[in-house]
């Protein structure tokens, strides 16, 4: 019977020394891609910064435009709802968390009395959606860790059509913020209308003075840029939600390899500890024999 214990421990630790190299090997092709996530993180900040920028300009120059573009609606009857998670899984709790925050806002949206018209980006946000019996109108997959622009844009243009068709009144986006390495959060924007700009404090010197014109008119400027800002918008939530994943992969995947190596020491120690018995046992028998032969001479 020790001899079969030590087989099938044996068996066993291969089985985790097995899977520890694969939990190391995405480790590391996940912290390698960490640093790619966040260098077109900070390569598209300035995009995306000017872009608000210019938002923030035109409206101010012409606030009654800027009223009619920008302000939330008062009353709310339809609203499309974005998530955006990842194509794959053993990432902790990256999907579930976001993937959990979009089920709340459809409750809370839909507890109001508005439809939720619902679309998702990952393979793994559709069935958790469909499996609670939300219906999903449409799934992005195959671009959550490494997203274009082309991507951005394609959503964009998705999520404006039933907007600018007045079929609703409001588009949110849940995702994933990558704040740094060690912190991300989960949150909830409005895209469209876009967010009402925040006023801008006005500088310290006296002596820095000046003024924007603006050509076109700034209500067809406005109508202009709004595409190009949700484009933006977008991108940038696919970039931060694509250095999450890979952070939330890392962190997982480390923490398999330890557990791994963990598991593999334990493991061990009972092997270790069955085969002394198995020997204990053996040189017993030959002692308990000789003694036996002994006494009979």
């Amino acid at each position: 019977m020790a001899g079969g214990q030590e087989r099938l421990l044996r068996r066993r630790i291969k089985t985790v020394v097995a899977t520890r190299k694969i939990t190391k090997a995405m480790e590391l092709i996940a912290a390698s891609q960490i640093t790619r996530s966040q260098s077109r993180i900070i390569a598209n900040r300035p995009f995306r910064d000017g872009m608000r920028r210019i938002i923030i300009e035109a409206a101010q120059a012409d606030p009654a435009a800027a009223e009619r573009l920008l302000a939330t609606p008062e009353r709310v009857d339809a609203a499309l709802v974005l998530v955006i998670a990842g194509d794959r899984g053993l990432s902790g709790a990256y999907n579930s968390s976001v993937m959990r925050a979009g089920e709340r806002l459809v409750a809370s949206l839909r507890a109001t009395g508005a439809t939720v018209r619902l679309s998702v980006v990952g393979k793994k946000a559709a069935p958790y959606f469909r499996f609670r019996g939300l219906e999903v109108e449409r799934s992005f997959v195959g671009f959550a860790d490494r997203p274009t622009f082309a991507d951005a844009r394609a959503i964009a243009g998705f999520v404006a059509a039933p907007y600018i068709d007045a079929e609703v009144q409001q588009v949110f986006l849940v995702s994933t913020r990558f704040h740094s390495a060690g912190s991300q959060s989960v949150e909830v924007e409005q895209l469209l209308p876009l967010r009402a700009p925040e006023p801008v404090p006005v500088a310290a010197p006296a002596t820095l003075k000046g003024y924007t014109e603006f050509e076109p008119e700034v209500e067809q400027l406005l109508i202009s840029l709004a595409p190009r800002a949700l484009e933006s918008e977008i991108f940038s939530a696919l970039l931060e939600g694509a250095a999450s994943f890979h952070t939330s992969q890392q962190r997982a995947m480390a923490a398999a390899t330890d557990n791994a190596d963990e598991l593999s020491q334990n493991l061990t120690r009972t092997m270790n500890r069955a085969r002394q018995d198995s020997i204990t046992t053996e040189i017993m028998e030959i002692v308990g024999g000789a003694e036996a032969l002994r006494s009979r001479k």
